[in-house]
């Protein structure tokens, strides 16, 4: 079906005004391209991951390895989606404060040498792209389909904004294999 901006229009479920950069706890689920079951199965109400799967989970376990303000709450792989609590905090990198470093970049900036900027913290959407990207290209090196679509274009995401939906969510999380049959992506 061509596209037509009528019925084609994507909505934003961010919230408007929100710095997805900021410090928090952040629920995601990330679904595959029409629902495909690409990551294994559920056998016994506990998911099998096929190499795909273990692809996503090895890509998800990186995530703080390249982006040094992320820490990784719970997660699971289903076998056409992925939820994961993904935890920003502090305020990325940061060049260590010495007097004599301070001095010298103030003598610098007068002779015309700008300081180089320090890393700012990614945002959610950021480590979202890359965990999409990266398992992407290696799911799709893997099977020989370089280039196809593996996810969804878009993902679900929730802020966590206490302890009792903190334990809410993660319990979600934790038991979604037993419920799987149960569940709205569920596909055959």
């Amino acid at each position: 079906m061509p596209y037509d901006p009528k019925i084609h229009h994507r909505r934003s479920i961010r919230l408007k005004e929100y710095d997805y950069a900021l410090d928090g706890m952040y629920f995601v689920t990330i679904c595959v391209q029409d629902k495909q079951c690409l990551f294994g199965e559920i056998v016994n109400n506990e998911m099998i991951l096929n190499k795909n799967g273990q692809i996503v989970e090895m890509i998800w376990n990186e995530l703080p390895h390249h982006y040094i303000h992320v820490e990784l709450g719970e997660f699971v792989i289903m076998p056409n989606h992925i939820h994961g609590i993904i935890i920003l905090v502090g305020a990325g990198f940061k060049p260590a404060h010495d007097e004599q470093a301070g001095q010298k970049s103030a003598q610098d900036e007068r002779a015309g040498f700008k300081p180089a900027p320090t890393r700012a913290n990614h945002g959610l959407s950021e480590i979202v792209r890359a965990l999409k990207t990266f398992s992407a290209r290696k799911i799709n090196e893997l099977c020989n389909t370089r280039g196809k679509q593996l996810w969804q274009r878009n993902y679900y995401e929730h802020i966590i904004r206490n302890e009792k939906s903190h334990k809410y969510i993660a319990n979600y999380i934790v038991n979604n294999p037993a419920n799987w049959k149960d569940d709205t992506l569920y596909s055959v």
